[in-house]
């Protein structure tokens, strides 16, 4: 697995403010150093939420935000690296 290949994927969509950041807390807890999250939300309030979270949380780094149509809803894509 290379360093862009996430090592868990979080499905939050359908999800609503605050459980995005809730649920990518808790599951950052439970990962090891240097293991890479992708969290995808259709919560628009996910992107700031997310990156608010990251930079306050020591050994978390926020690696990008993206966003993607499926099924035509957009869906929040947060990559989040556990240091």
């Amino acid at each position: 697995m290379n360093s862009d290949t996430p090592t868990e994927t979080l499905e939050l969509t359908g999800e609503s403010c605050p459980m995005p950041v809730v649920k990518t807390k808790q599951a950052v807890d439970d990962l090891s150093s240097g293991a890479l999250l992708e969290v995808r939300a259709t919560d628009a309030g996910s992107v700031s939420d997310i990156d608010g979270w990251a930079a306050g949380t020591p050994g978390v780094e926020l690696i990008g935000q993206s966003e993607e149509i499926q099924a035509d809803k957009t869906v929040y894509v947060h990559r989040v690296r556990v240091e």
